[in-house]
């Protein structure tokens, strides 16, 4: 992860930066807030940009606002603060939690020597 003065000098980081960032903002103002982790359609609609994060997992937080009622949210609104949009249906949510570490994707321990190298390619479509 980016050291955060980084993030707020350069305005630079990668998404899980930002939400970490949006998370320590809204907390510091009282709201409750989670992270959130997921997947972006990889093939906007025609017309349409990719968002940033499409080709890899992506977070985005949730924040409570109660009386908000919304369909299939209840009191949470999601954000997005990468791409600064209200997630809408080109956002899959897999988990949330308090921070990356309680959602991280992938955990486990490599054991023995030498270099390793993840690399990961997602690709999703709406149904």
């Amino acid at each position: 992860s980016t050291p955060i003065l980084t993030v707020l000098a350069e305005r630079r980081g990668v998404c899980q930066d930002f939400a970490h960032l949006m998370l320590g903002c809204l907390r510091a103002c009282g709201l409750a807030g989670r992270y959130v982790s997921g997947y972006l359609l990889t093939r906007p609609p025609p017309g349409q940009a990719p968002l940033v994060g499409a080709d890899a997992s992506h977070a985005w937080v949730s924040v409570w606002v109660p009386g908000l009622g919304l369909p299939l949210a209840d009191d949470w609104l999601d954000l997005d603060p990468t791409n600064d949009a209200v997630p809408e249906v080109h956002h899959v949510r897999v988990a949330h939690g308090r921070d990356f570490g309680d959602v991280t994707p992938l955990r486990g321990v490599i054991r023995g020597g030498g270099d390793h190298r993840l690399a990961v390619r997602v690709t999703t479509r709406l149904l």
